[in-house]
């Protein structure tokens, strides 16, 4: 049986610096509640707003999938492994942290705020030598319906991550259009810019999430403006 639990976008752990506005939809750093650590194997959906000509100083992660998609703006990503670029719409990107990397991601503009979500998932092996992939999906997104951008199932034109049992799906979606929402075990539907309706009809605007567990036969229907949306699937 379909278990559907709505986390509203006013309900997040907030993150408030004079650079940074985020929104953490579990928990983060400082912000923890034991029962709100992870869905499934998504263990990170940070919804980031970084002001011009700032950003995250160099720091380091260790085994963690670490995908980020852009919104808006230009995001400057550099790591210890040589790896550089500027991430914008419609480019995905995934970190391999593995056996430990240490990296830096600022906004590429002095005049504009880069808009972007961060998700994080962990990889099936541990120890794993870091990696970075960036791929433009933009051709794929025009399609209007849902498309693989991170996959650890092997979809081909979609970013690879290191857990065979995740998938991130996404969406910009036109106004009235309807997707199936993939299933799995753990289903996490988030709504980053936009609104619309998750059958059997549950209203989700900008910043809302559907922790899915067991879905079948759900869908989603973009509200009068369109909708971006990301859909994990994982074990």
């Amino acid at each position: 049986m379909t278990e559907i639990d709505i986390r509203r976008a006013d309900d997040r752990f907030t993150t408030k610096l004079d650079w940074l506005d985020s929104a953490h939809s579990f928990s983060f750093g400082p912000h923890h509640d034991p029962t709100n650590t992870h869905h499934g194997l998504l263990m990170v959906n940070n919804d980031d707003v970084v002001r011009p000509g700032t950003g995250f100083g160099t720091h380091a992660h260790r085994d963690m999938e670490i995908v980020t998609w852009v919104l808006s703006g230009e995001l400057e990503h550099r790591d210890s492994e040589g790896n550089h670029g500027v991430i914008t719409p419609g480019l995905a990107q995934r970190m391999s942290a593995g056996s430990g990397i240490r990296h830096s991601e600022h906004n590429a503009s002095s005049t504009t705020d880069v808009h972007f979500l961060q998700m994080w998932v962990p990889p099936d092996t541990a120890g794993i030598e870091p990696g970075y992939e960036h791929l433009d999906v933009s051709a794929e997104l025009r399609s209007g319906g849902l498309i693989p951008i991170a996959s650890g199932e092997r979809h081909e034109g979609a970013i690879t991550i290191h857990q065979r049992d995740a998938v991130l799906w996404g969406g910009r979606l036109a106004a009235g259009a309807t997707v199936d929402v993939p299933a799995d075990r753990h289903v996490h539907v988030f709504v980053a810019r936009g609104s619309g309706t998750l059958r059997p009809g549950t209203l989700l605007d900008t910043g809302d999430a559907a922790r899915l567990t067991d879905p079948d036969g759900i869908d989603f229907t973009a509200g009068s403006d369109g909708a971006e949306v990301s859909i994990w699937t994982t074990a």
